[in-house]
């Protein structure tokens, strides 16, 4: 009978709800079917662009960029903490040393008897322990949370490791896009000088109204604007890169760049899976799962609070008048057991405020958990919509930009023929700059939001830890 006290004394019971991953109604497929090839996305999935450059940027970016580091040191705060609660359920074991004189009135009751000193010296040396008994289970709660904060800042690494290659690839696709924009502006500006010069010659010639000069002039200086705002765009993109990859002295001049940006490789698109599948496959979503998972044991914490604790302490040590006999001097041993409890008797409906502020804080991280999973859902989604939209878009825009570029000709040879006015030929340069660029823009959206899709379907993440549905 005893021993079943003991373990009753020692394991009692775990207050709180224990945790269950909520049940949420997914749907069965996304709305845009996924096309591609079989394979997951690869952990680094960057390196399908087959880019030197956009490998070393990410490779320079996961070790130096401040965010990662700061996520890096959240996550050797929460392992702190954990080893913290884990200790709890260890008792504590502390020693103390003491020495004190104390000088006794020659007027006590009794008397000091004569001959004898008032000081009375004493020194002292103790080791004593105190075990808290985990009864109610607040501190089987408290290691709960603590290791699910500590799951949660590990994920919170991992996205920022995940959103911080995505950054750098699309601010990467963004200045080789910039620079193929600015090679189709440089193309623009020689063919409107080249324009500028015919018109000057025709008006010379009598042939042409000094319109056409004025004409031809604006029009030069419209592509010479437009290629320094693009320069000055490229400026800016080059900064955020040196931001993201932690290198202040970063300096990636198009000629340093290999190759053409369509010379980059359209990804084949990775399969979306199931949607039930992507609650384990994206790390911000179960980081929002692991601070449900916290919030849940801290109800268990809140109720524990409202009844008593139970320690046990123990000390043992020696003590005498003079430093020789604690020791060697008999008696000088002391000891003491004793068991404590300690809880609350009127606190007005403290502690209960505190269970109902806990089970609201709860409520708050279910909405994050679900508002987690219906965004991840979303961006999958978009992603796929983006990636096969732009895809289709392409062909039209190249059958797009080639009749402009034959438009552009044909009219330019009308105009020195004298068979059309100067007014078409501007037009026809108009219409072929904007295609050219169009079909920059819609190549750069395309692996831009082949990141997107690579990014919603996790980053090619895989948990390393069981998921937080399977704890009991």
């Amino acid at each position: 009978m005893r021993r079943v006290l003991l373990v009753v004394l020692l394991t009692g019971c775990t207050l709180g709800p224990d945790y269950k991953r909520p049940d949420m109604a997914l749907p069965q497929q996304y709305s845009e079917p996924s096309a591609g090839a079989a394979a997951a996305v690869a952990p680094n999935w960057w390196t399908l662009y087959r880019d030197p450059t956009l490998d070393e940027l990410i490779a320079t970016g996961q070790k130096s960029n401040s965010d990662l580091r700061l996520a890096a040191a959240r996550v050797q705060e929460a392992e702190g903490a954990l080893r913290e609660a884990r200790a709890s359920f260890f008792p504590e074991i502390t020693g103390a040393a003491s020495y004190s004189r104390l000088g006794v009135s020659t007027l006590a009751n009794p008397p000091v008897p004569n001959g004898l000193s008032t000081v009375r010296p004493n020194y002292q040396a103790l080791i004593s322990t105190s075990y808290e008994v985990d009864f109610w289970g607040r501190l089987s709660r408290t290691t709960e949370a603590a290791r699910a904060n500590l799951l949660a800042n590990q994920l919170s690494r991992d996205t920022v490791d995940i959103t911080l290659a995505g950054a750098i690839a699309q601010a990467y696709f963004a200045l080789r896009s910039l620079d193929a924009q600015i090679a189709v502006l440089d193309i623009s500006i020689r063919t409107r000088r080249d324009s500028l010069e015919i018109a000057k010659a025709r008006l010379d010639a009598g042939l042409a109204p000094e319109l056409d000069v004025y004409q031809a002039q604006s029009a030069l200086s419209d592509a010479l604007v437009q290629r320094r705002d693009t320069a000055r765009s490229r400026s800016l993109v080059e900064h955020q890169l040196a931001q993201l990859s932690g290198r202040f002295d970063l300096n990636l001049p198009a000629e340093k760049l290999a190759g053409d940006m369509f010379g980059l490789p359209i990804v084949p698109l990775p399969p979306a899976g199931l949607p039930s599948a992507l609650l384990d496959r994206r790390p911000d979503i179960r980081q929002a799962e692991e601070g449900l998972v916290a919030a849940n044991a801290q109800i268990g914490i809140a109720r524990a609070a409202m009844f008593p604790t139970i320690s046990l302490t123990a000390s043992a040590g020696v003590q005498s008048a003079q430093f020789a006999d604690l020791v060697a001097g008999p008696g000088a041993s002391i000891w003491s057991l004793g068991v404590a409890l300690a809880g609350p008797i009127i606190d007005e409906g403290r502690r209960e405020a505190r269970v109902d502020q806990a089970r609201a804080r709860r409520e708050q991280a279910l909405a994050g958990y679900q508002k987690a999973v219906e965004t991840g859902f979303r961006e999958v989604s978009d992603a796929l919509v983006n990636v096969q939209q732009s895809g289709e878009s392409e062909a039209e825009l190249k059958a797009r930009l080639d009749a402009a570029r034959n438009a552009l000709e044909l009219s330019t040879l009308r105009y020195q023929s004298g068979y059309s006015p100067y007014l078409e030929v501007l037009d026809a340069q108009r219409t072929a700059n904007d295609a050219e660029l169009a079909f920059v823009r819609n190549r750069q959206s395309r692996l831009a939001f082949s990141v997107d899709l690579m990014k919603a379907l996790g980053g090619g993440w895989t948990p390393a830890l069981a998921p937080a549905a399977a704890r009991n």
